[in-house]
């Protein structure tokens, strides 16, 4: 081999050996969050109205997120539980496996997939809304959050269902003796079966997109829900009498698939959360403004006959579900129980 050849053989496996040398020991960079990539995001919310303060939020939430994005965050709302087939548990576990981005569920749905959230609609826990807020923004609601977040959902605003009232076809509702026999449909939270059960109901756990039907047909005798749900989903036009009981506590999140939120950049993330408290602020307010309102036009519209429990009354159907904590208080946690007993008071 010439000398020439030989040089120009040896500068090759110089140059080589330096860039395998450099792809091996080179430092390796972190990938970098996603910015100023389009993001799409389908929503599910459970109420099927667009007058229903969980759709005007929503709506009120991919509203400013589109604006403030300047549109590369698009959120499309799903009502009635359209993407889950109205499985409102399955929507939430769409949410944290990724299948859907984001949606606007209550904690007792929740609950289903973490049974500590029971803990926040336990038996009249939070008895008025100065206890719901001292709750729900101070360290009970930071709890919630982190039980939440746990299960591959971030938490960016709580909202408001309200307080759940009873409503029935069959007669007014005064003592745990007028619960005998009636088929009362509740959420599919253990809690609630024994809750019902504690006073002399027959609780039947369905879907909520299955009430109106089921009431009309008269496969069941009534229900619970906050004013708003009964108002807007118009089940006053399927039974006969309200009983006002303030009976359990109702938080709404508006939560987004964590991997999804964490792949995000500060600036979008703090976007999306800035936007959904703004827009559950709203939640809260509608709900609370709108009962009066909505609970005189179902009486003076449907006849719907109205009784309000009085403190005494609702003495004795607390001392009728006192089975319930002692149930639930291994489940819960006796720390969490008695960090929301303590906010109730």
């Amino acid at each position: 081999m010439s000398v020439k050849k030989s040089l120009v053989f040896v500068l090759c496996l110089v140059v080589a050996f330096s860039l395998v040398a450099a792809g091996c020991g080179g430092k390796k960079e972190e990938p970098k969050k996603a910015e100023g990539k389009k993001i799409s995001i389908k929503m599910s919310v459970t109420t099927p109205s667009d007058s229903s303060p969980w759709n005007i939020a929503a709506k009120k939430w991919a509203e400013l997120v589109k604006e403030r994005t300047k549109g590369r965050v698009e959120i499309t709302t799903f009502p009635n539980e359209q993407l889950s087939s109205g499985n409102q548990q399955k929507g939430i576990e769409q949410v944290a496996s990724g299948v859907t981005g984001a949606s606007i569920h209550s904690t007792i749905i929740y609950s289903v997939i973490e049974p500590k959230l029971a803990v926040v609609s336990m038996p009249w826990i939070l008895p008025n809304n100065a206890a719901v807020d001292k709750a729900m923004k101070g360290a009970p609601g930071e709890e919630i959050k982190k039980l939440v977040r746990a299960k591959g959902i971030e938490p960016l605003a709580f909202g408001e269902n309200g307080f759940r009232h009873w409503t029935n076809s069959k007669k007014p509702l005064t003592s745990p003796e007028d619960m005998k026999g009636l088929k009362m449909r509740v959420p599919g939270m253990k809690m609630y079966i024994s809750l019902f059960k504690a006073i002399g109901a027959d609780p039947t756990a369905m879907s909520f997109s299955e009430v109106f039907t089921s009431l009309q047909q008269g496969t069941i005798d009534g229900q619970e829900n906050p004013i708003s749900v009964i108002y807007t989903s118009k089940l006053q036009e399927v039974q006969k009498y309200l009983t006002i009981c303030n009976y359990s506590y109702d938080p709404l999140i508006l939560g987004i698939n964590k991997k999804l939120y964490d792949s995000m950049d500060k600036e979008t993330q703090e976007i999306l959360k800035k936007s959904a408290e703004e827009a559950m602020a709203l939640n809260i307010k509608l709900t609370r403004e709108d009962e009066t309102k909505q609970l005189e036009d179902m009486k003076k519209k449907n006849g719907l006959q109205v009784n309000v429990l009085t403190p005494e009354q609702i003495k004795v159907f607390q001392a009728a579900t006192a089975s319930v904590y002692k149930e639930q208080e291994p489940i819960i946690g006796k720390a969490l129980l008695d960090m929301f007993i303590a906010a109730g008071k």
